[in-house]
């Protein structure tokens, strides 16, 4: 228990006061709404079921005030900061935060002194939630783990990044990780009216009417971030003037257009968005959807990625999923990456969109990764000879007889003879094989006849050894 009696150490009787937005530094009156709205109790506390529902392990856990070490990873605006000031608000704990981009790790020892003071003397734990966490170097998680490991700070880290690649994996083993998913439209709406009916946070104090088509538009436009809805609710209410007859402020669906007219796309140009997205457009290329690839591209050409980067996967894909069953796809990938640095935005969206249309409606083949089966084998065999009848005869074939024996294909009917060109170790075994699709059909039958030629020419038998 909390000694209450100690000096200068806040119990938590302290806390769900009205102080709540002092946990911050902020004066409430100044705060924008969606930080005014904050929740204070789970009660309060629209979305993320999944986690914080009825049952659910974290809720047992804050309910019974057992936290434990906790990284809060989703998207902005969807309650991650308003879940750890809940569990300030409910905690037993002394509450510190601090923001990743702004502190160091003379901030980080500040807390820990503290903490560990508090816990001597009045045997009291601090909670420390770190905003924006992945900010955090590794010389400052370093410097903060010791003191997570032996108990003396709770963590609660804060990331709109995943953290399995921006935090310090021993921290993470000291954590348990949450992820949090983008509001319902459900939730959305149910926080838009909460806040319409508070009188002492929110916009009850003043007579407000907002249409259901409003609150529909905003929910819509904010795209799952309760931080963007409320706040453009607010300006809609305080930049709409009260009708003159009865002093009600309105706001229609014309008032709430202006005041969010574009849904933020979420995306980061090398954060998971990022990843996820291109590989969304990948997949749908090489599934070929010419309708997804044409809408996971423009999401990304509209949100900033270099287009250069889009191209340069096109090309690698020409190559890797189209292939031979298509040639022209890589010369048409190449061509439209040639065109972009000619045209530039937006122009060159057209350039970039037919290479994307060519890709997913091509037929496919990935038959080009036998590459890789031979460099495996290369690896694995080490040094091989090659046959003396390939071997240059231009240097010393008189001396050694290099050379000797090589047939020409040019002189034989069809450009072709059947003759020995592996090493004898790998003689006959087949890496290539052609798929059934498009010009790589060609090739396939064209190919079966020159082996079978091989086979019935006096050579060993065609194999299909490991390396296949």
């Amino acid at each position: 228990m909390v000694d209450k009696s100690a000096p200068g150490l806040p119990g938590a009787e302290e806390w769900g006061k009205g102080e709540f937005l002092d946990l911050f530094g902020a004066d409430a009156s100044k705060q924008p709404l969606a930080a005014r709205m904050r929740p204070r109790s789970l009660a309060e506390y629209f979305g993320q079921v999944g986690i914080v529902g009825p049952g659910q392990l974290l809720r047992r856990a804050i309910e019974a005030d057992r936290i434990s070490s906790l990284i809060l990873w989703g998207p902005p605006g969807t309650g991650k900061t308003s879940l750890a000031a809940v569990i300030a608000q409910g905690t037993k704990s002394h509450f510190e935060t601090i923001n990743a981009v702004m502190a160091g790790v003379a901030d980080i020892r500040k807390v820990v002194a503290g903490a560990q003071r508090r816990r001597q003397v009045a045997n009291q734990r601090t909670i420390l939630l770190v905003d924006e966490i992945h900010r955090f170097n590794r010389s400052q998680q370093d410097a903060l783990l010791p003191h997570v490991e032996d108990g003396t700070v709770i963590l609660i880290g804060a990331t709109t990044e995943n953290p399995f690649f921006d935090v310090n994996a021993t921290l993470l083993s000291r954590s348990r990780v949450f992820q949090f998913k983008a509001l319902e439209d459900a939730d959305l709406a149910r926080i838009l009216r909460a806040a319409l009916a508070d009188r002492e946070r929110g916009l009850g104090g003043t007579r407000t009417e907002v249409t259901d088509e409003a609150i529909a538009h905003l929910v819509h436009v904010a795209g799952g971030d309760a931080r963007t809805a409320l706040n453009a609710l607010e300006l809609a209410v305080v930049t709409t003037a009260p009708d003159p007859a009865d002093g009600v402020v309105r706001v229609g669906l014309e008032q709430a257009e202006q005041s969010i007219q574009h849904r933020a796309l979420r995306y980061d140009r090398d954060g998971d968005e990022h990843y996820d997205t291109i590989s969304a457009f990948i997949k749908s290329v090489r599934g070929s959807d010419p309708d997804a690839a044409l809408y996971w591209l423009a999401k990304m050409v509209k949100a900033g990625e270099d287009p250069r980067f889009i191209l340069r996967r096109l090309v690698i894909l020409a190559g890797e999923d189209v292939g031979l069953a298509d040639p022209l796809a890589l010369v048409v990938a190449n061509a439209a990456a040639a065109a972009f640095e000619r045209l530039g935005l937006p122009e060159g969206a057209y350039p970039l969109a037919e290479a994307t249309l060519y890709l997913a409606t091509a037929p496919k083949s990935n038959s080009a990764k036998a590459y890789f089966t031979a460099l495996a084998l290369v690896e694995a065999e080490g040094q091989t000879q090659v046959p003396a009848h390939l071997q240059d005869a231009s240097r010393d074939g008189k001396a050694l007889g290099h050379g000797k024996g090589y047939q020409y294909p040019h002189d034989f009917p069809g450009h072709h003879v059947a003759q020995q060109y592996l090493p004898d170790a790998l003689r006959g075994t087949r890496f290539y094989e052609p798929g059934r699709e498009g010009y790589e059909a060609q090739v396939a039958e064209r190919l079966e006849r020159w082996r079978r030629a091989v086979a019935q020419g006096g050579g060993a038998a065609l194999r299909k050894g490991d390396a296949r």
